[in-house]
């Protein structure tokens, strides 16, 4: 079992995969010292098709986890958690500092000059409350056009980012899109950050890919200047899944050479940090 008084975690963050590396790259920008504690959830990626239910026992089970790790605040950087399981977990934790993933149709409303907008996400978070009360609230008047992208979840997670079957997908949900004229496309999930290039790519230079993860990254910013400044700056990375994999997938989209610990879900709780 690894200690977390040895390695003092101020912001815990959790997807249910890489992901939520994107959120950690941003954060990692804004607040270069501060001790961060990452989960991966990689044992039930991807989230997205699951139930809300499903999605609120693993976003609670793990938030008691990152708690009892250390973590000061918790950055729930993943779209869908966010969408069923953000408002309860304040509820729950009413002490403790939440950070949720928001899809950036505000900035997308009020920026766009075609006046219709794309927005790639996952079905929970297209069902959820918290999208229906962003696009009521900041798009009327705007043409909004969906796509869950089946399948580029499973596609970022092998680290296939700019793979033939990456490209198609991408494809077959933007060209509809742009045929509509969207001139804005809104990133709803956080593994798609990571495709971007390829977004780009696709769309062209006169259309604007949004990236929520640098806003959400002010947002934890803010709320950590209420937190004692620590000395020494050691980001942990944890997997419920391979952690290989995730060592691979660090190297790649952070430049970070780290080890990645595993942890293990027991009877819907998240439990013993092996040794690595």
């Amino acid at each position: 079992m690894t200690d977390p008084t040895l390695h003092p975690a101020q912001i815990g963050i959790f997807d249910s995969g890489v992901g939520g590396l994107s959120v950690v790259r941003a954060i990692r920008r804004q607040l270069p010292q501060s001790p961060i504690i990452f989960l991966a959830d990689q044992a039930h990626v991807p989230y997205g098709p699951r139930t809300l239910d499903e999605v609120r026992g693993f976003s609670d089970a793990i938030t008691r986890f990152l708690l009892a790790q250390g973590a000061k605040m918790i950055v729930v950087a993943c779209n869908t958690a966010s969408a069923a399981a953000l408002h309860d977990l304040r509820a729950k934790y009413p002490s403790v500092p939440f950070v949720g993933m928001e899809p950036a149709v505000k900035p997308a409303a009020e920026s766009t000059r075609t006046g219709v907008v794309g927005v790639l996400a996952t079905p929970a978070t297209f069902q959820g409350q918290l999208y229906a009360s962003v696009v009521e609230r900041f798009a009327r008047g705007v043409h909004i056009l969906q796509d869950t992208c089946p399948g580029l979840v499973p596609e970022i997670e092998a680290g296939r980012l700019n793979g033939s079957e990456t490209r198609r997908i991408l494809k077959k949900a933007l060209s509809p899109m742009l045929e509509k004229g969207i001139d804005t496309v809104v990133l709803g999930c956080t593994h798609y950050p990571f495709v971007i290039p390829l977004i780009q790519d696709i769309v062209g230079p006169r259309v604007r890919v949004i990236d929520p993860a640098p806003a959400v990254a002010r947002q934890v910013a803010r709320i950590a200047q209420s937190f004692t400044s620590e000395e020494v700056n050691h980001d942990r990375f944890i997997t419920t899944g391979d952690p290989g994999a995730l060592a691979e997938l660090l190297l790649e989209v952070l430049g970070k050479n780290n080890a990645v610990e595993r942890a293990q879900w027991r009877e819907a709780a998240l439990i013993q940090l092996e040794d690595q």
